[in-house]
This record gives C-alpha cells, sequence and structure tokens, in this order.
C-alpha cells in the first residue's frame, strides 16, 4: 500500500491474521507462548499511553486490575494459613506454596508488562538489558504459572485421597511427602521448559532501504528445531 499514488515514496505492508512486522516477516509462531505476539504490535512507538489503541489502553487496565486482584488474593490466603494449625497437613503446605508461587508469578508479570510496553514504544534500546529480559523473565513465568496449576491439582488429590482414607490417612507422613513432592514438580518443570531461553533472541524488525529508526523495533523471538518444535507442542 502506497502514501501516494503518482510517485511512491513510502510503502506499509498490510499483513494477514498472525502475521507481523514491517514487511509481514514475522509469524505469531517465533514469539512462543509470549505477550509479545498478542499485544506487542498493537503498541505504537513514541506515543504516550493516552494516545495508544484501545487495545493497548484495556490491557493495561485489566492487567492493573489482574495484578492488584492477585497481589490482594495471595497475601489474604497467606494469613488465612499462617497458623499451626493448616500446616500440620500436606494440603496446608500446598496452600502456602500455591500462595507463594502466586506472589511470585504476579511479580514477574508486573516486570513483564511495562518492559514491553516501553520496549516497544521504543524507549529501552539497550540490548543487554533487552536479551537478559528475554530469555530469563517469560522463563520464570511459565515456571510460575505451570507450578500453579501442579500444585493446585495437588492439593485436590490431597483433598480427595484424605476423606477416602478416613481415620487411616497419616497426616504427618503426608505433611513429609509434601516437600519431595514439590521439589520433584519443579526440577519437572524446569527441566521441561529449560531449553526456552536456550532458543529466545533479539532480532531487529527494520528496513535496510529505510533510514528512518523512529519505527524500528526489537522483537525477543524464539526459533526451535522442528524436533523442539513437535515436543513444545505436545
Amino acid at each position: 500500500m502506497f502514501t501516494r499514488s503518482t510517485r511512491p515514496q513510502t510503502s506499509i505492508c498490510v499483513c494477514p491474521l498472525c502475521f507481523y512486522g514491517r514487511r509481514c516477516q514475522f509469524s505469531s509462531n517465533v514469539f512462543g507462548l509470549s505477550l509479545d505476539a498478542i499485544l506487542g504490535y498493537h503498541i505504537q512507538p513514541y506515543i504516550a499511553i493516552k494516545h495508544q489503541s484501545l487495545v493497548v489502553q484495556l490491557s493495561i487496565a485489566l492487567t492493573i486490575i489482574m495484578i492488584v486482584a492477585g497481589l490482594i488474593n495471595s497475601a489474604l490466603l497467606m494469613i488465612a494459613i499462617n497458623n499451626s494449625e493448616p500446616r500440620k497437613t500436606g494440603c496446608g503446605i500446598y496452600l502456602i506454596n500455591t500462595s507463594i508461587t502466586t506472589l511470585f508469578t504476579m511479580i514477574i508479570f508486573l516486570l513483564k508488562f511495562p518492559i514491553l510496553i516501553i520496549a516497544q514504544k521504543t524507549y529501552i534500546t539497550n540490548r543487554l538489558f533487552l536479551q537478559l529480559q528475554c530469555t530469563s523473565i517469560d522463563f520464570l513465568l511459565r515456571i510460575g504459572l505451570n507450578m500453579d496449576q501442579w500444585l493446585s491439582a495437588c492439593i485436590v488429590i490431597e483433598r480427595a485421597v484424605a476423606p477416602i482414607k478416613g481415620t487411616s490417612f497419616n497426616k504427618k507422613k503426608s505433611k513429609e511427602m509434601v516437600k519431595y513432592i514439590i521439589l520433584i514438580l519443579l526440577i519437572l518443570n524446569i527441566g521441561t521448559i529449560i531449553h526456552v531461553p536456550i532458543h529466545r533472541h533479539l532480532i531487529n524488525d527494520d528496513d535496510d532501504d529505510d533510514d528512518d529508526d523512529s519505527e524500528k523495533r526489537i522483537w525477543c523471538i524464539v526459533t526451535y528445531s522442528s524436533s523442539l518444535q513437535t515436543f513444545n507442542t505436545v
């Protein structure tokens, strides 16, 4: 699409769905499961928040609500179980770790969202900083989300097994097992996604024929081999 009909000077690619970039060179697949693919290209460089698109403004509002609600929920849960009685059972230990995991996830997301906004507005151009956040933040966020789901599943299992066993249910043994189960889950979760930060890297979204740096962005993308892509999909 050209800006002038008689003498074209500037061209803009109208990208199909799930493709991004100044020349539509990126697919949403290269971003992996990341906020960058969902929101990144809606953020306009050097434009104030109040003048950004409705998608960006709604995302900011929903993110603030979600983070505040998550922090309050974690704080209330930790206060509620901060006595000796819940800690006597495995379920109580799971709940404590769930609240810690939720708090951890909210803090990481609180870092991720403003960094994405500021970086895509091109206020951050330090490649070392961007590379560090590219390889670490999404990785830590996925660990937090995965652990939260696994711990919630463990709570359900614990609550289902306890009534079935009745008086034969050993609370002390259950409490001792929980520590090992949580450690095993953490190791397994890290092990199954350890390839993600290794294959994440930065790439410039620019055009060799365009000397205007104001619209050039730096993206954090992930590139897998075919076997890793299959593993990641499964």
